[in-house]
């Protein structure tokens, strides 16, 4: 019996792992899920609700509670949602709450392909292709930053990369499931690589893992 596939994109922000991830989808007809969005809706609830960062029990709680509707929300995709997501993605309530639903989106039948920062580490080391997307924080933030402007006029280029070293630093030296590179994943590092550029290389790298396919 044929195995799902199930393909996991790891990386830090703006790396291009969210565009990456959505193009594989779409290739091989799979449900994608962009676990950054869960993490954002749970710091979107924490602001509307007016919860302190350091309840980490109400927290947690208001965690168990995200449906995937709310994912669909335009205010998730913005400057001030990402750096909620990243605070409350280092609590381990909030982690804990929200790794049953990731672990039984990757275990479809039909396969999966999920992109976050721990998915081929802690929500599906078992996966058929694991690639860890990068690009140096200045590429990332240059990325980020003509994202934003359009909504945000008055947003400078050192705004944005000072986001996007902090997130770094969060991310990476939390004690719950901290970003870093599954010793099985490929690492693709799309500094020097435009968009279509990096979707060839992951389309090649999900290849060669799969013998060709």
């Amino acid at each position: 019996m044929t195995q799902p596939l199930l393909i996991a994109f790891d990386g830090p922000a703006a790396s291009g792992k969210g565009t990456l991830a959505s193009v594989i989808a779409a290739d091989y007809g799979l449900p994608f899920l962009d676990t950054g969005l869960l993490y954002r809706a749970v710091g979107h609830v924490a602001r509307e609700r007016g919860l302190d960062l350091e309840d980490t029990q109400a927290l947690g709680e208001a965690a168990q509670f995200i449906h995937p509707t709310l994912l669909e929300d335009d205010a998730l995709r913005g400057r001030e949602a990402g750096e909620w997501a990243s605070r409350v993605a280092a609590i381990p309530e909030v982690r804990a709450a929200l790794k049953q639903f990731q672990i039984d989106f990757a275990h479809q039948t039909s396969g999966a392909v999920l992109d976050g920062r721990d998915i081929g580490t802690v929500i599906a080391p078992d996966a058929t292709v694991k690639l860890f997307v990068t690009a140096d924080p200045e590429t990332r933030a240059k990325r980020r930053f003509l994202q934003l402007i359009k909504a945000n006029s008055a947003l400078t280029f050192e705004d944005v990369l000072s986001d996007i070293r902090i997130r770094d630093e969060r991310d990476s030296s939390r004690s719950s499931a901290p970003l870093e590179m599954a010793r099985d994943a490929v690492l693709l590092d799309t500094t020097n690589l435009d968009i279509e550029a990096a979707i060839e290389a992951a389309r090649s790298i999900v290849k060669a893992r799969r013998g060709g396919v």
